[in-house]
């Protein structure tokens, strides 16, 4: 139970169906656990955190609609007693900054299993000052040291161009590249600099003086594809 002897109730949002389901089937299976509501994208999180309050909030880093880190600064507003811990497939310390200077009290990656997702969120509710991590070594060994600059010269390359808006097949062809090869760079380069969209990934890679800015301000890079 919680620390106020009641339920401790839970939302999860993630946009596959199925894996709320299995979650919901793994959290229900503690007598003392309570999944009052499910979303599949941002604006649908925000609806439910308004309308059930749960405890703890479990939110997959990649739903469709705004950013993680948007939707969780609202969430902190609708909700502010409402924990949340961020499921991820990607273990990159620049977003996993990010997202504990937004107020996130967990952050797990998928490949946890049931009992250690339990324990999370026992422990986030019932201390009020735990942070609760499951990410890997080195993960954690760099997110306490200085950000290094991570990008390779074609991660450099292929961001160039993904600035200018080019699809990833044109990306392809001026680098002499398969797409498959260009998706994974992108990918890459998104858990590096720790970003939470392709655009994110470009402007901050020119914050950062990476890159530098397309030449056509109106310029809009497009999705992974």
């Amino acid at each position: 139970m919680s620390r106020s002897g009641q339920l401790t109730t839970i939302g999860i949002v993630d946009d596959h169906a199925l894996f709320r389901e299995g979650l919901r089937e793994i959290l229900e299976a503690s007598d003392d656990l309570e999944v009052v509501g499910e979303a599949g994208d941002s604006a649908e999180a925000l609806t439910m955190v308004a309308d059930k309050r749960p405890n703890v909030l479990m939110l997959d880093i990649e739903i469709p609609g705004d950013g993680v880190l948007d939707t969780v600064a609202r969430i902190r507003v609708i909700s502010p007693e409402t924990k949340v811990i961020v499921l991820s497939m990607y273990d990159g310390p620049q977003l996993l900054r990010r997202l504990l200077s937004s107020g996130i009290r967990g952050y797990l990656l998928k490949s946890v299993h049931r009992e250690e997702v339990i324990s999370a969120i026992k422990s986030v509710v019932s201390d009020p000052d735990r942070l609760v991590l499951a990410v890997s070594r080195d993960s954690l060994a760099q997110l306490h040291g200085p950000s290094p600059n991570v990008l390779t010269d074609k991660e450099r390359q292929v961001l160039e161009f993904a600035a200018q808006a080019l699809s990833n097949q044109q990306i392809a062809t001026r680098l002499g590249l398969t797409e498959a090869t260009v998706k994974r760079h992108l990918r890459n380069i998104f858990v590096k600099l720790g970003a939470v969209s392709r655009i994110d990934a470009v402007n901050r890679a020119i914050a950062a003086s990476l890159i530098t800015a397309p030449r056509d301000p109106g310029a809009v890079p497009k999705g992974f594809g």
